[in-house]
């Protein structure tokens, strides 16, 4: 099947052939959908905290930074194509017709065209594109509006050698305004970590994921702010940088599930989706760790609740740490397997199987343990409001537990009218809201890798150059990946979730005004 150049290809890649042909069977085999057990509700998966549970929280965090470790990964690597998808579609298709132009006025929504250069000039961007506009084209960017030159706007803020937009990340591109001028992505993470992340000595570190084509603009970006952070919370900030290894590319395969090739032969290697991003998460070595998407950030006159809300899952993981810990110790003595089946149970999201009352006392202390010393994750939840994307769900396992996991509706199985029902009726939507221990009581990294759930990858259909492929995902990193990890699900408010997907999002009040 594989040429001495495919396997050359393979191998630069840090993969194997034994490692492509697994890939290629799990194209053939498929996924198994998760098994829906039920929903989460109050009491039951998930945690809603009263106000002044709430404030308890925080206060356990803040006094027991000493000695902490804090890191705020932000998964960064993405580009903002999709954001503008809507103009990419409008600049190939617009030709200036009275007919276009009358049907771009007819759609008036908010994720419209015609909205877009109606509200040109409340983007954080205005300013730069009207520059970059009066350079390329040697006229005003009002004057191109009146005389409807649509194609030429986007053509100057999307593509090279204007602004690039289409191209760049979106941790590079200006969301938001203020009095003093407008912040990005990257600026809006500064100053959040700066307010939650910051350890007992003032540092502040933060971990981007980025592409390598981005890495030279991302530096320079962080270089230029970084003191103009530190200056104003009077904190240091630690920037670091990783990329998405090469190792966890995976094959795409034509319909017929062989080798997608190239024009020229070659294989297609694709990345895995943001499950790839476990292995860097796996390299950082932190006691708390936040995990948040690049693209979920507010303005400041909004950020309060998101500062307070970051500070009560950090401050939740800290509590069940300690109980964790203690106990371990208990079982350690052979003692305490009622309390350690409780906090698995009632507080950890995991419920063993039938076959947990056949052991004896020794082996239940030993499950117990066991179960007890994995990775830790408190994951804020937001009441859906019909979002799509990944949810919170009990789920059945093969050996007859359920657990608490994170669900893409990719993994489920629509056809089957229980499971269709238990997804319908659910309540919240994972908003990548997350804060990690990935140390044992000892101090001890997990290894992560060995904490995930390879049955709960993604096999979705793409094309390139006009032909069909299958792409495949490796578990999500949120979702498979972190599987085997004890799960708290807590309630947070919808204010502390406001991504931009598109880049008419940015129009929204929540997004306006700094």
């Amino acid at each position: 099947m594989f040429s001495a150049s495919d396997l050359k290809q393979i191998s630069d890649h840090q993969l194997t052939q034994e490692g492509i042909n697994a890939q290629i069977e799990k194209f053939k085999s498929g996924f198994p959908p998760s098994d829906l057990s039920e929903n989460i509700q109050k009491g039951n998966g998930l945690k809603q905290l009263t106000a002044e549970e709430a404030e308890s929280m925080i206060t356990f965090y803040e006094n027991n930074l000493e000695g902490l470790d804090i890191v705020k990964f932000v998964p960064a690597s993405g580009a903002a194509s999709r954001m503008f998808k809507s103009l990419f579609a409008f600049l190939t298709d617009y030709k200036g017709t009275d007919a276009e132009y009358e049907k771009m006025v007819a759609d008036q929504g908010s994720g419209s065209v015609f909205t877009f250069f109606k509200k040109l000039d409340q983007f954080a961007f205005y300013e730069d594109l009207k520059a970059a506009y009066q350079k390329a084209m040697g006229t005003s960017l009002e004057e191109a509006q009146l005389k409807r030159e649509y194609t030429q706007i986007l053509d100057v803020l999307l593509n090279e050698p204007g602004m690039n937009y289409g191209g760049l990340p979106k941790g590079l591109l200006k969301f938001h305004q203020y009095p003093e001028g407008p912040r990005t992505p990257v600026e809006e993470h500064m100053v959040e970590g700066a307010q939650y992340a910051q350890d007992k000595n003032g540092n502040v570190k933060i971990h981007f994921t980025v592409s390598p084509d981005h890495m030279e603009k991302f530096t320079a970006h962080v270089s230029e702010i970084q003191t103009r952070y530190e200056s104003l919370f009077g904190v240091k900030i630690e920037v670091s940088y990783s990329i998405q290894k090469p190792s966890t590319d995976t094959i795409a395969v034509d319909m017929a599930n062989e080798p997608f090739r190239e024009s020229d032969g070659s294989l297609l290697f694709r990345p895995a989706g943001h499950g790839a991003l476990l292995e860097n998460l796996n390299d950082i070595d932190a006691d708390v760790i936040f995990l948040k998407n690049i693209d979920n950030v507010v303005p400041d006159k909004i950020k309060t609740e998101t500062i307070r809300y970051k500070k009560v899952i950090a401050g939740i993981l800290l509590d069940y740490q300690q109980r964790i810990k203690l106990a371990l110790e208990t079982l350690d003595k052979g003692e305490g397997i009622e309390e350690a089946l409780s906090l698995l149970q009632n507080h950890l999201g995991y419920r063993p199987g039938q076959s947990f009352g056949n052991l004896t006392d020794a082996q239940k202390c030993d499950f117990l343990a066991q179960k007890l010393d994995r990775p830790l994750r408190i994951c804020g939840m937001v009441k859906s409001e019909g979002d799509t994307g990944g949810g919170p769900f009990w789920v059945s396992g093969e050996d007859e537990s359920v657990s608490l996991q994170v669900v893409e509706t990719a993994q489920i199985d629509l056809t089957n009218e229980k499971q269709k029902e238990i997804f319908n009726q659910s309540t919240h939507f994972n908003p990548v809201d997350v804060v990690c221990g990935v140390k044992d009581k000892t101090g001890r990294k997990y290894n992560l890798l060995d904490h995930r759930d390879m049955n709960t990858g993604f096999i979705t259909e793409k094309s390139k150059d006009g032909k069909d492929l299958k792409a495949q995902e490796l578990p999500g990193l949120w979702n498979g990946s972190m599987a085997d990890w004890n799960t708290v699900f807590v309630e947070v408010p919808a204010i502390t979730f406001n991504p931009v997907k598109s880049v008419n999002d940015l129009l929204k009040p929540e997004h306006q005004g700094g």
